[in-house]
């Protein structure tokens, strides 16, 4: 029995809300809409809920909340300022920074004290801790394990990660890159608990049934129309196709249905280099579509949240070619990420949103990209410690190109055998003595975070000596587009002139990300997302409630 979605036959013919997407800002803004006892109806074009929230790993970026102060982690709004001033002063206003910070920890009080979401603060150092008020710790929320035993049918519904082991991303981390324990995950397999992003939509999903909201799959928002002058009197959707269609009248729509990564036309129209998405394949900008059919503006269309990734030849995911985040590999000593010549071009341990970025630069003389794709080298000792997308340590996959000697390696994959040998030389006198002389790998507290501290004296270090050697390709991907629909700090969607468009508001990468194109912390996406879908359902229950009482 399924006791979570409500069948076409079964919906009502008008709600207050109607919601577009059920990732965690669709239902945080339905769940905070439904605390003022508002009727609301979440549509999902996929057959399985949670969009690339339940696909990843469901950190939450949000500085100066509760639970890390409860953690011992100490932070404040001031530190936070400074911090969010250094790594996004040159693109937000004053007012942005002080909004986001103090609407996070709200969204964090809400969320802990009002729903079934149950957070961690973890010990992740901010991205750069170089920076005045950067934070050792407590800005990331991980998502407590979710057994959704009480909601028969929930199990299935949630989509399953594309790659994320059955962990919590603190269990993950505690790891030091190995492998984790096959007994706890088939015992999590079997009984259906669910953990990182898929933990935070299920604990979402219960919150909103618990509160009485609809929700539909394999219902994609069509079309929305506004009824009457479309000033005051509301929109009249049409979700589902064909004979299935119905047509639904609400006083608001919220547009949550992720970004576009996976729609080719729009990819090429906007995004600036080519990248390899691995969120939900549900993503093809049908929301952004429908926002600017009606009116809306949009902002830095050109951003993504960037990650590098490695593609393996049998990694499906919805019945398409995906991949996986590539960082932690990066990152383990041992390996090294090089391009064409054969030479490294980034820290490997640099953040992987800015580490991204690099891929994509234009070589002058080609106008091509000079380190995409590019390659992840290591050597037998690294195969024999660490899965590499999610193979067996000491396994080689079939994907993997072998040799025994890196001159081999470099003819086999097409590159500079002479820049190769040139740059595993430097790095393993480097890697000797603990300190990477050209990109300074692992001499921060946060490139050491996902080292293997079992490693010294640097856990990012350790040289490529025994062979055979290995190659992976390895590209610039994105975990999402972030840019989208123009909004205002309720979430309130603008048309070009900047005006409110009435009953209509969106969150999530359907609209463009409150950190416009930087990214200052792990869980940078989920907070963006979260905040602005609980400032979302926070206007609606001032605003539909107050209106309905009147």
């Amino acid at each position: 029995m399924n006791s979570v979605t409500t069948p076409p036959d079964g919906l009502a013919g008008s709600y207050d809300v109607v919601v577009a997407g059920s990732g965690a800002s669709g239902l945080v803004a339905a769940v905070r809409a439904a605390d003022a006892g508002l009727s609301v109806l979440v549509v999902e074009k996929a057959a399985q809920l949670g969009g690339t929230t339940a696909a990843g790993g469901g950190v939450m970026w949000a500085p100066n909340n509760h639970l890390a102060r409860g953690a011992g982690f100490a932070d404040s709004h001031a530190d936070a300022v400074a911090y969010l001033t250094a790594a996004a002063g040159h693109v937000l206003a004053p007012e942005e920074i002080h909004w986001y910070i103090s609407t996070a920890r709200r969204a964090v009080e809400y969320l802990t004290n009002n729903t079934q979401v149950s957070l961690t603060a973890i010990a992740r150092p901010d991205y750069h801790m170089e920076w005045a008020g950067a934070a050792s710790g407590g800005r990331g929320l991980d998502n407590d394990a979710f057994d959704p035993a009480g909601y028969p049918g929930m199990a299935e519904l949630i989509r399953p990660s594309s790659y994320f082991p059955l962990l919590t991303m603190t269990e993950r981390d505690e790891l030091n890159g190995r492998g984790a324990d096959p007994a706890l995950l088939a015992r999590r397999a079997a009984t259906g608990v669910r953990t990182m992003g898929g933990a935070l939509v299920g604990r979402l999903l219960a919150s909103a049934l618990d509160r009485g909201v609809h929700i539909a799959v394999e219902a994609p928002l069509q079309d929305l129309v506004p009824v009457g002058d479309g000033s005051t009197d509301g929109w009249k959707v049409t979700i589902g196709a064909g004979q299935g269609s119905k047509q639904i009248a609400t006083a608001a729509v919220v547009l949550a249905s992720g970004g576009f990564e996976w729609n080719p036309r729009l990819r090429k129209a906007f995004l600036p280099f080519p990248v390899t998405p691995i969120g939900a394949p549900s993503n093809e900008g049908d929301g952004l579509e429908l926002g600017l059919k009606s009116g809306a503006g949009v902002a830095d269309m050109t951003a993504v949240w960037g990650v590098p990734v490695i593609s393996t030849p049998a990694h499906q995911y919805d019945g398409v070619q995906s991949g996986r985040m590539g960082n932690v590999e990066m990152t383990l000593p041992g390996s090294i990420t090089v391009n064409a010549a054969g030479k490294r071009f980034v820290n490997e341990a640099l953040n992987y949103h800015d580490a991204a970025r690099l891929f994509a630069s234009i070589d002058p003389h080609t106008r091509g990209q000079q380190n995409n794709p590019a390659w992840l080298i290591f050597d037998s000792t690294y195969m024999s410690k660490y899965p590499v997308a999610g193979s067996t340590p000491g396994t080689p996959a079939d994907w993997m190109t072998q040799a025994e000697t890196l001159e081999e390696l470099a003819g086999k994959i097409g590159i500079e055998p002479a820049g190769l040998d040139q740059t595993v030389t430097r790095f393993n006198a480097d890697a000797a003595h603990g300190v990477d002389t050209e990109f300074h790998r692992g001499s921060t507290p946060q490139d050491r975070f996902l080292g293997d501290a079992g490693v010294a004296p640097n856990p990012c270090l350790a040289p490529l000596v025994t062979g055979p050697f290995y190659a992976v390709p390895i590209s610039a991907g994105t975990l999402g587009t972030s840019g989208g629909l123009d909004t205002d700090f309720n979430g309130q969607v603008l048309d070009r002139h900047r005006q409110r468009i009435p009953g209509l508001y969106a969150a999530g990468n359907v609209s463009a990300g409150v950190f416009r194109n930087t990214y200052p912390g792990g869980g940078a996406t989920l907070g963006s997302a979260i905040t602005r879908a609980f400032a979302v359902g926070e206007h609606l229950s001032q605003t539909l409630a107050s209106h309905q009482a009147a």
